[in-house]
């Protein structure tokens, strides 16, 4: 797992939360012994299977240009400071996240991860599949660093099985580019809610 604009590197540990889907309720998904459990709306029909468990993760490295360290007292009054005042719920989901996450350390490296990407690839796991994702970030992105991105992880899929998750490059939608056997393909996996409350299945 590859994030860019990682800040403290929360959405790391991913594999270690709990998730529950109205479409399935009573079940958790990923982690279902977690401290936290991230809950969702699924709207529409139709919807794929999802894995009950998350998959093993090899390799766990985040990338900023600042860096935000949970141990620092102003770090992460600042993270806290970024949640909405009427999300109490979001707050309280912070709270367990950035629990989890000092418990269990990932590699945060600071810098600029459309320029780092395809060396810190080179570190991870080879068998492994590579997992690379963002979500606002890239509103903040160059047109220039959007194709630089997109051109890096296609060279990076002619040499290993590489998924690309992420929204705000083209459009609002939840996207995954994927590369397997070299072989590429997109696909639209749903519209969102920008904190993450609902999904929305797309229909072509």
């Amino acid at each position: 797992m590859i994030e860019i604009g990682t800040s403290a590197g929360l959405q790391l540990h991913g594999d270690r939360y709990g998730y529950s889907y109205s479409s399935k309720p009573g079940t958790i998904y990923g982690n279902p012994d977690s401290e936290l459990v991230l809950a969702s709306e699924m709207r529409g029909k139709d919807w794929p299977e999802l894995l009950h468990l998350s998959p093993p993760v090899t390799d766990r490295i985040g990338i900023d240009l600042h860096v935000n360290d949970l141990s620092e007292a102003e770090d992460l009054l600042w993270l806290q400071a970024l949640i909405w005042p009427e999300h109490a719920e979001r707050r309280a989901d912070f709270d367990r996240a950035a629990a989890i996450a000092k418990r269990n350390k990932a590699r945060l490296v600071q810098g600029n991860g459309v320029k780092l990407l395809a060396e810190l690839a080179a570190e991870t796991d080879a068998e492994s599949v590579l997992c690379v994702y963002h979500t606002h970030v890239a509103n903040q992105l160059s047109g220039r660093d959007k194709e630089e991105l997109l051109q890096t992880i296609a060279k990076l899929g002619h040499h290993r099985d590489i998924c690309h998750i992420y929204n705000n490059m083209r459009d609002r939608q939840l996207r995954l580019d994927h590369y397997t056997g070299g072989v590429p393909q997109e696909t639209i996996l749903a519209e969102t809610d920008g904190h993450g409350r609902w999904f929305g299945r797309i229909y072509s």
